[in-house]
């Protein structure tokens, strides 16, 4: 069987992750962060860089999984793989029915749309006080033991272990679809939807099932964030956290699926480390960061893996 080059670096970041819990014990919390911040990013990297589809309203189905583990986890569902695969199905079912609005149309009109989504949703959270907890958020949920044999430690060790387990899964199955007959639909699409049209291939039924996968997925990074956190807010499905995801997926490169999971790990830790140093001007590094990417890695963090084979940057 052979192994596909985004298969082995996969293994080469998970032998990283794996090296990391050993050499920054200090920092499972954040590395945690991280693996939840990939797989977002992966979900949208299905959306736009796979399918075309761009969207700002993503955090979304991010901050609907989160508020589904947490509601379920108050009202007695508190397994942590359960609320997991709940949660996921909850956000496949509310991408599923705005697949009707977002996928039609040009990439204006998505934006527009989804922007226009989110800001309901947001607004939607806020209002439903009784619910969501409004602005001051839902701290209080049960987060069981995973299987009932792993409890949430002080220091973060199962929190890191479960969130890692989960990117693998993500990043497996990532692969298993980009790399299928539907993969490839989904590049031609979004290389040339007219010519796909012509041959008769179903486009409108391909970015729904686009878009509910990615949905679910997104649903799935909030779920974890929610059980790690045990705390649940607004921003969750605020706009910032969508444009994070777009800005990681362009800092990876678009449809590259490790050079996304790379670009989550510098955007989580520069936006640790800058904020840490300065409160107030952190969103400045990161931009000068960002520029600086464009003029330096044309093709993203991805580019990377081209000069490591090639020697070229272009």
């Amino acid at each position: 069987m052979r192994v596909t080059p985004e298969a082995g670096i996969g293994v080469v970041l998970l032998v990283a992750a794996v090296a990391a819990f050993f050499l920054f014990p200090g920092y499972l919390a954040l590395l945690s962060t991280i693996f939840i911040l990939a797989i977002f990013a992966l979900s949208y990297d299905l959306l736009q860089g796979h399918a075309g589809v761009v969207s700002l309203g993503h955090a979304v189905f991010f901050g609907i999984g989160a508020y589904a583990s947490a509601l379920l986890g108050r009202h007695g569902i508190a397994e942590p793989i359960v609320c997991l695969l709940l949660s996921t199905l909850a956000s496949a079912l509310v991408a599923g029915v705005l697949t009707r609005i977002v996928v039609v149309g040009n990439d204006l009109t998505r934006l527009l749309v989804t922007l226009g989504v989110g800001f309901l949703f947001f607004e939607a959270a806020n209002q439903a006080n009784w619910l969501t907890g409004g602005a001051d958020g839902m701290p209080d949920f049960e987060v069981a033991p995973i299987l009932g044999l792993f409890p949430f430690d002080f220091l973060g060790r199962t929190a890191y272990f479960y969130t890692l387990a989960v990117l693998v899964l993500v990043y497996a199955a990532m692969l298993r679809i980009t790399r299928s007959a539907f993969g490839l639909a989904l590049r031609g699409i979004r290389e040339n939807t007219m010519r796909m049209h012509a041959i008769g291939a179903p486009v409108s039924r391909h970015l729904a099932l686009a878009y509910i996968m990615a949905g679910a997925c997104a649903g799935a990074a909030g779920a974890l964030l929610a059980q790690t956190s045990r705390f649940v807010s607004l921003d969750m499905l605020g706009f910032e956290r969508s444009a994070d995801v777009v800005v990681i997926t362009a800092l990876g490169g678009t449809g590259s699926i490790p050079g996304v999971v790379l670009a989550a790990a510098v955007f989580g830790y520069l936006k640790d480390a800058l904020s840490s140093f300065s409160p107030k001007y952190w969103q400045l590094g990161i931009g000068l960061v960002l520029m600086a990417s464009v003029f330096v890695l044309r093709q993203g963090l991805a580019g990377l893996f081209n000069v490591f084979r090639t020697g070229d940057r272009e």
